[in-house]
C-alpha cells in the first residue's frame, strides 16, 4: 500500500515539476496582461499543462503498471511451461497483427480473470496477464483475451488515448479561463476594467471542474470505442469464437475485481460498467458481445 502510494505522489511531483520548469523557462505563467488575455501564451500555457502530463505518464506507463500490479517479466530463456504457452500465444498473435517487435510478456498475482496491455508505443509494449485469468480460462479463452490485448496495441490506443486525453485537457484549461475573465470583467464595477483576481481564480476552478466532468465524456465515448474494436480485432486475431468464449466467461466471473491501481482499469480487458454508462470507460460485456456477433 505504502510503495503505490509513494509511486503516486512521486509521478504527480514529477509531473507538476516538470511543466512548473517548463512554463517559467517559456515565461508562459503570465498571460494575463493589463490589457487583457494574452491569448497566444495562454494556448501554450494551457496547451503544456494538457498534454505533458499525459505524455510523462505514457513514458512511464510500463514501469508503474510493473510497480502497480506486481508483474513478473517473463524471461523465455528460463521460463517454465506455463510462461511458455503465455509467450507461445502472445509471439504467435503479434505477428499475425504485424508487430514488428514482441511486447513484453508478464504475469500479475490476483485471483480476478484479467489482463491489460500498456506501454508508450507499438515497439515498446506490455501484455500483462493475470494468475486468476491463466488458472480459470481455457486456452481458446486465454487466446480471445491476448487478441484483444495484442489489438489495443496494433491499434496505438495507448499513445492514440494519450492525445485524446491531453487535447481534452488543454481545451478544459484554455476555456474556463477565457470563460472565467469573461465573467470576471462582467461582474466587475471598475471603470478601467481590471478584474478581482479573487473572483477570477474561483470561477476557472468552477469552470476547470465543469469542463473537466463534459471532457470525461468525450474520453471515456473514445475509450468505449477502443473497446468494440479491440474484441473485432481479438476476433480477427484469434478467431470470432474464442473472442466470444472469452467475454462470456469475463461476464460470469465480473464480481471478481483487484482494485490495487485504479488507474490501470482503465486498460484491463474487463472492468465492470459505471452505473452512469456515459462515464464508462468499458461498454457492459452484455453489449460487447452482441456487437461482436451482430459483426459475423
Amino acid at each position: 500500500m505504502m510503495k503505490r502510494v509513494f509511486l503516486f505522489l512521486a509521478t504527480n511531483l514529477l509531473v507538476i515539476t516538470s511543466i512548473s520548469i517548463i512554463i517559467n523557462l517559456l515565461g508562459l505563467h503570465s498571460y494575463l496582461t493589463s490589457r487583457g488575455i494574452n491569448y497566444f501564451q495562454l494556448a501554450i500555457f494551457c496547451t503544456i499543462w494538457g498534454t505533458v502530463g499525459s505524455f510523462i505518464s505514457l513514458l512511464m506507463s510500463k514501469f508503474m503498471a510493473k510497480m502497480a500490479m506486481g508483474v513478473v517479466i517473463i524471461n523465455p530463456r528460463n521460463a517454465t511451461r506455463e510462461e511458455h504457452f503465455l509467450l507461445d500465444i502472445i509471439y504467435q498473435l503479434a505477428g499475425k497483427a504485424g508487430l514488428k517487435t514482441m511486447p513484453e510478456v508478464g504475469i500479475y498475482s490476483s485471483p480476478e480473470l484479467n489482463a491489460f496491455a500498456t506501454g508508450p508505443s507499438k515497439n515498446n509494449a506490455l501484455v500483462a496477464v493475470s494468475s486468476g485469468l491463466l488458472t480459470n480460462m481455457n486456452r481458446e479463452e486465454i487466446e480471445g483475451v491476448l487478441g484483444h490485448e495484442i489489438s489495443h496495441i496494433a491499434n496505438g490506443d495507448m499513445i492514440t488515448m494519450t492525445l485524446i486525453q491531453g487535447i481534452v485537457n488543454a481545451f478544459t484549461l484554455f476555456l474556463s479561463r477565457i470563460i472565467a475573465y469573461g465573467v470576471s470583467l462582467a461582474l466587475s464595477r471598475d471603470e478601467e476594467g481590471n478584474i478581482s483576481y479573487l473572483t477570477y481564480n474561483l470561477l476557472t476552478i468552477a469552470f476547470d471542474i465543469l469542463f473537466t466532468l463534459l471532457g470525461s465524456l468525450v474520453v471515456a465515448a473514445f475509450s468505449r470505442w477502443r473497446e468494440y474494436r479491440a474484441d473485432a480485432g481479438g476476433g480477427h486475431l484469434a478467431g470470432r469464437n474464442k473472442m466470444l468464449a472469452a467475454l462470456q466467461k469475463l461476464q460470469r466471473a465480473a464480481s471478481i475485481e483487484d482494485d490495487r491501481a485504479p488507474s490501470l482499469a482503465t486498460l484491463k480487458i474487463a472492468r465492470p460498467s459505471h452505473w452512469l454508462e456515459l462515464f464508462s470507460t468499458h461498454p457492459p460485456i452484455e453489449k460487447r458481445i452482441m456487437r461482436l456477433e451482430e459483426s459475423h
